[in-house]
């Protein structure tokens, strides 16, 4: 197993970038699809990697889940402009892999707004209250004895009983790098982590309900720094087995990114 999400198979494929994909990325929910946090860090590399710009930045994702990912060695990625700008672009990337009939067909995709960027630092300011400090949190997974998963991934330190408490407050960083030689990026950190806050909080015990996301949605204020990524988060649940996650992402000098996504839940 190799100490990465994803291993750069071939950078010239004609379809785009090909990956293959480790045991990491394993999702709680089956052994044969991939958590969504792997599949959106890729898709925002793609997206900073698509014409760089020094004087720009994302400022906002969306990355839809068409579909289990699955886990393969055959995984295309690719990103384009799909409204180019001096000062608002929009961004667009794909994750492909094989359908039944073998063929390349999306199974993931992300849009993003990059914004120029501008001297406003007289306006840095975030109402949202600080996490505690991760020195302060307790080191733990939250199903240590299972199998492994993206869950096994992480570093965690939580801050307080993450599944039940209201709203769930926690630190956490990845151990394996996004791409095999490759260091990640703020951005990549970020969305490498953020989709944990589906369930954070959530009160629901795993073994009696199903809550997966087809969605993320994160902006991005600041853009974050050092290895240790916060989250704050909350679910809200309707009647008719639909829910929404909504969280604050931080890093160790306040908060950075507001996120939320769509739940589809059921019970097993």
């Amino acid at each position: 197993m190799t100490d990465a999400y994803y291993e750069l198979v071939d950078p010239h494929d004609g379809i785009g970038e090909r990956f293959s994909a480790s045991d990491h990325v394993i999702s709680t929910w089956s052994p044969t699809m991939q958590n969504a946090a792997p599949v959106s860090a890729v898709l925002v590399r793609a997206l900073e990697r698509c014409s760089p710009r020094d004087d720009a930045r994302l400022t906002r994702v969306v990355v839809d889940l068409l579909g289990p990912v699955p886990i393969t060695d055959q995984l295309w990625v690719r990103a384009h402009i799909e409204r180019p700008g001096t000062k608002i672009e929009l961004l667009n990337a794909q994750m492909l892999a094989p359908g039944p009939d073998g063929q390349p067909r999306p199974v993931a995709k992300a849009s993003a707004w990059r914004f120029q960027e501008g001297d406003a630092a007289e306006l840095f300011f975030t109402p949202a209250a600080p996490l505690r400090p991760a020195s302060e949190g307790l080191p733990r997974s939250p199903d240590d004895d299972a199998n492994q998963t993206y869950i096994q991934s992480l570093d965690w330190r939580w801050l307080n009983d993450i599944l039940n408490d209201v709203p769930g407050e926690c630190w956490v960083r990845p151990m394996v790098d996004l791409v095999k030689g490759e260091t990640m990026t703020p951005m990549q950190r970020l969305f490498a982590v953020c989709d944990i806050a589906n369930g954070m909080g959530s009160r629901l015990s795993v073994a009696e309900w199903t809550f997966l996301n087809t969605d993320l949605t994160v902006h991005i204020h600041r853009v974050p720094e050092g290895e240790w990524i916060g989250i704050r988060a909350e679910n809200h649940y309707g009647r008719d087995g639909v829910g929404v996650s909504r969280g604050t992402i931080f890093d160790e000098h306040g908060a950075v990114a507001a996120l939320q996504q769509a739940q589809l839940v059921r019970r097993r």
